[in-house]
């Protein structure tokens, strides 16, 4: 292989994971809808998940490969995880200034950092079991169950809407109106354009991180990967922020955190049981620079009165191109 051939594989495999992520939750949607199920568990669970699934592929693929895959599967989950609050929340707070709801600061943010704490004595011995997957799956799926049960609440009371999910579910509805079949080749092609894509990345970034800047899986995952695969998250929250819609963006990072952290990495092990090459990433460094990202975010909200400003915004961009810079001179 030779570069201008692995920055096209690269290019090429992070667009054909976008698109397809969109194809599969819109199939999913129009599916859901065909067969009668509520929005609401819709929205919470095909649409949540379709928003990480370029995560969930790319670490697959790299937990695949004969060496190093583990390093990269979980330096996806670190560096998105850190590339969503820093740079797409820092980038959104610099265009306008982030109000975050009282019940993300109440609910889902203590759950991000305690997802994150959890994973700490899982990667402690630098090992990734089929046992400790699962069990970060079923700790993912007992959150859906009480996210769903606890929205269903509020939406009987009057309190609130799942509007971070509107626009997605908006789109599906002209294909809730189609055939069963289309919205099933639609999910089809999708799950199978994620995998075309995953690999294609994970060998494009590998190459390019390798042959051109010596760098280890562990920084390629961090940085190359990490950063593609947040791009739906980039363009989506950006879009949601020039709308006014404050609660899109603030749910979509947050949440994101937390399927990538748990459904991310669970996924990855459960496909295939996987170690870590170092210290950094299975307690180390980056670990704690992602759990420090995370509280952060967290306390510039709280600080600023449950609102991000500009300043704040550029701090936490400011951080993170202090972090990638860490990450290629370390």
């Amino acid at each position: 292989m030779n570069m201008p051939l692995a920055i096209i594989l690269l290019v090429v495999g992070l667009i054909v994971l976008w698109k397809c992520a969109d194809l599969l939750v819109a199939g999913a949607v129009g599916l859901a809808k065909r067969l009668g199920i509520s929005s609401l568990v819709v929205g919470l669970t095909v649409v949540a998940m379709g928003t990480s699934a370029p995560e969930v592929a790319a670490s697959i693929a790299s937990v695949l490969q004969e060496e190093g895959g583990g390093d990269m599967a979980v330096g996806n989950v670190f560096g998105s995880n850190i590339a969503n609050l820093a740079l797409v929340g820092g980038l959104i707070a610099l265009i306008r200034p982030l109000v975050v709801s009282s019940r993300v600061l109440r609910r889902e943010v203590p759950v991000m950092l305690l997802a994150g704490l959890m994973l700490l004595p899982i990667l402690l011995d630098k090992h990734v079991s089929g046992p400790e997957a699962i069990v970060l799956l079923a700790v993912f799926a007992g959150l859906m169950a009480l996210l769903i049960y606890f929205s269903r609440k509020e939406a009987a009371a009057g309190k609130e809407t799942l509007i971070e999910v509107a626009d997605e579910l908006e789109k599906a509805e002209q294909l809730a109106g189609r055939p069963l079949g289309t919205n099933a080749l639609f999910v089809a092609v999708g799950l199978a354009g994620l995998a075309a894509g995953a690999k294609m990345t994970v060998v494009g970034a590998v190459f390019i991180g390798k042959e051109k800047f010596g760098l280890s899986d562990a920084v390629i995952g961090l940085t190359i990967i990490a950063f593609g695969t947040s791009l739906p998250e980039l363009v989506t929250c950006v879009v949601a922020t020039l709308k006014g819609h404050h609660d899109i963006s603030v749910g979509n990072l947050v949440g994101s955190n937390i399927f990538n952290t748990l459904l991310v990495t669970g996924a990855a092990g459960a496909v295939k049981p996987f170690d870590l090459q170092g210290r950094r990433l299975a307690g180390g460094t980056d670990y704690w620079i992602m759990i420090a990202v995370c509280a952060a975010f967290a306390g510039t909200a709280i600080i600023g009165k449950r609102t991000i400003g500009r300043r704040a915004g550029a701090l936490l961009v400011c951080t993170y191109v202090a972090y990638v810079i860490y990450l290629f001179y370390a």
